[in-house]
C-alpha cells in the first residue's frame, strides 16, 4: 500500500500537487500542502505519484508499506 508523506517545512505552496490530484492534497491559508488522504489508491494514487515527482521543493514522498 503506497503512503503519502508531506514535508510541511519544504514545501513552496507551488500548488503542483493540488493541481494534479486535488482528492489527495489541498492547501492551507499560507498556501503550504495539507494531505486530505495519506493512503491513496487506484487512480487516485497513479496521481498522487504525479504530483510527488512535479513537486518543485521535493516537500512530497511516497512510501511503500
Amino acid at each position: 500500500m503506497m503512503h503519502i508523506k508531506a514535508d510541511t517545512g519544504v514545501c513552496v505552496g507551488s500548488g503542483q500537487c493540488v493541481l494534479t490530484e486535488p482528492a489527495v492534497f489541498d492547501q492551507d491559508d499560507d498556501g503550504i500542502v495539507v494531505l486530505l488522504t495519506d493512503h491513496p489508491d487506484g487512480q487516485t494514487a497513479a496521481q498522487a505519484r504525479d504530483a510527488v515527482t512535479l513537486c518543485p521543493s521535493r516537500a512530497l514522498s511516497i512510501l511503500q508499506e
